[in-house]
């Protein structure tokens, strides 16, 4: 394993999304693609995305209608391609992260020597650098965890998109599992599950509920609790 793999991951994932809309190769073409794309992201945070009309992103673009239906012969393309885009994003987002974080933990575990109180000190330091990570995305990523929300709900009836949402969960989940190999887990992949699924519901309660102070300090006695099980143990 290179000490970048679980960011490797995350860019290898981010090569397979397949865009559907009109491919364009001129430059101007590429801003104004974008420039829509943008624009239905943001409908899709403010008005979920059933919010998505071909009038409504043109307006909120600031483009002719007939800009919308030439890259995007219909909603479903739309909605396609800007999940897309997200979902490339955000393997951008999360490479950078698990580059810092596998080598933030290699360095913590080479100050241990293995044993048993070593390892609960270590997963008390991994407990916390997964806290920050969720205050984090609360307090600077709340629209893209909205959109995220919006995108995952539409899934269920959305067969093109739930294979974008499926990608869009193995970064995260793939990401872990090659974290929890390199923590010495004996299932990683079981691990990695379990943590993913604690950390989304956590997302969703904190979208649902609001900041609120006595959260933070749950969530991190949750996720200590989840990480001494599973590190203090081996």
């Amino acid at each position: 394993m290179t000490p970048q793999g679980a960011a490797n991951i995350a860019v290898a994932l981010a090569q397979n999304v397949e865009y559907q809309g009109r491919k364009v190769s001129r430059h101007g073409s590429e801003q104004r693609r974008q420039l829509i794309l943008d624009a239905a992201m943001r409908i899709v945070v403010r008005d979920g995305v059933r919010g998505v009309r071909h009038r409504a992103v043109a307006a909120e673009a600031g483009v002719p209608l007939s800009a919308t239906t030439y890259y995007f012969k219909d909603i479903d393309d739309l909605i396609n391609d800007t999940f897309a885009q997200y979902v490339e994003r955000s393997a951008a987002y999360m490479a950078r992260l698990w580059q810092g974080t596998e080598d933030t933990l290699r360095g913590l575990m080479a100050k241990g020597d293995g044993s048993p109180q070593a390892r609960a000190v270590l997963a008390d330091e991994i407990a916390l650098m997964a806290a920050n990570y969720l205050q984090h995305q609360l307090q600077t990523r709340r629209e893209h965890l909205m959109a995220e929300q919006a995108f995952h709900q539409a899934a269920l009836i959305n067969p093109r998109l739930a294979l974008l949402v499926r990608s869009h969960q193995q970064i995260f989940l793939q990401g872990a599992g090659h974290i929890f190999e390199v923590l010495g887990s004996r299932q990683p992949e079981q691990d990695a599950k379990v943590l993913t699924a604690i950390i989304g519901r956590m997302e969703y309660q904190a979208l649902l509920n609001g900041t609120q102070p006595v959260a933070d300090d749950d969530r991190l006695v949750i996720l200590t609790r989840y990480m001494h099980l599973v590190l203090v143990a081996l």
